[in-house]
């Protein structure tokens, strides 16, 4: 294969991977529109839905699993938002920051005792066979994820732009007060942005779960999310989208081309090189708003 043939290859490959990426980051998104706090517990949220599913599935198959699973995961999304970050409404950003770590070993805590530790695959039915292109292969599993994260992420743009709860959502998230001024429901709106949060979560697992199966390392991808929403923007879901495909093309790139002479593992630190240049050059992302602060 050519280098040009190769980079494409490379190229379409990390799209579709940082597609993946994009629907972790989504699930911060989420939150921070809401709320304008960090949800560190996502990447938990997103582990612990993949962990119920597999669980289910040897008890009930694999539809009642997932259906289970989304009823589960709307439960834990209330609960959260109820018990530990509804009495936490109008303290400052680090206080409820420091709550979702809190949930986050909650959650990890839990779901290793119900389900164990142990590590388990997720068969979703995708095909393992390549899609070949002239010389090019793309792999079928990768490309329907993709199309999945892709029409997820439609629904999620046209719930913001056009309906009334994702124009509280964010309104709430620009000011909190002047929300609630004008009739917008605080309690209502955060409940609504945690089950979304939690279903995204679900998704997130399900995806990543039949790729490189379900594991605690699974929490660790959370992560990536981190480079994804400093190049993107926190508050944009086109952002996350963007965001998430420009650290998939970096790393298989980087991987592909640079890890051969430097032995590996370019992968690893790509996502984090690139965030760093945006840091540089755009530190709010490219699709993020400048805070402007009157003093």
């Amino acid at each position: 294969m050519n280098d040009l043939a190769f980079a494409v290859e490379l190229t379409i490959t990390g799209v579709l991977i940082g597609l993946l990426y994009s629907m972790i980051a989504l699930g911060f998104v989420l939150i921070f529109k809401a709320s304008s706090v960090f949800n560190f517990a996502q990447g938990a949220m997103t582990l612990f839905s993949a962990l119920t599913l597999v669980g289910l599935i040897p008890l009930v198959g694999f539809w009642l699993a997932l259906v289970g699973a989304v009823l589960i995961m709307c439960v834990v999304a209330l609960v959260a938002e109820r018990v530990a970050f509804r009495p936490l409404i109008g303290s400052s950003p680090l206080v409820i920051f420091m709550a979702t770590i809190g949930l986050a070993y909650i959650l990890e805590g839990f779901a290793q005792m119900v389900w164990g530790t142990q590590p388990h695959g997720l068969k979703l039915g995708l095909p393992v066979d390549p899609l070949k292109l002239g010389s090019i292969f793309i792999s079928k599993s990768d490309l329907i994820s993709a199309g999945v994260a892709g029409v997820l992420v439609a629904l999620l743009i046209v719930f913001f732009q056009y309906t009334k709860i994702g124009l509280g959502l964010r309104a709430i998230a620009n000011d909190q007060i002047a929300a609630q001024s004008v009739g917008i429901d605080l309690r209502k709106v955060w409940a609504i942005a945690w089950i979304l949060a939690g279903f995204v979560a679900l998704v997130a697992g399900m995806l990543w779960g039949s790729r490189i199966g379900v594991h605690f390392a699974m929490s660790l991808i959370a992560l990536k999310a981190l480079p994804v929403l400093i190049i993107g923007g926190i508050e944009s879901i086109p952002g996350a989208i963007v965001g998430g495909i420009i650290v998939g093309v970096a790393e298989a790139l980087g991987e592909g081309f640079i890890g051969p002479y430097v032995g590996g593992g370019v992968q690893d630190v790509m996502a984090y090189l690139v965030a760093l240049i945006f840091l540089l050059i755009r530190p709010y992302g490219i699709f993020g708003q400048a805070a402007i602060e009157r003093v």
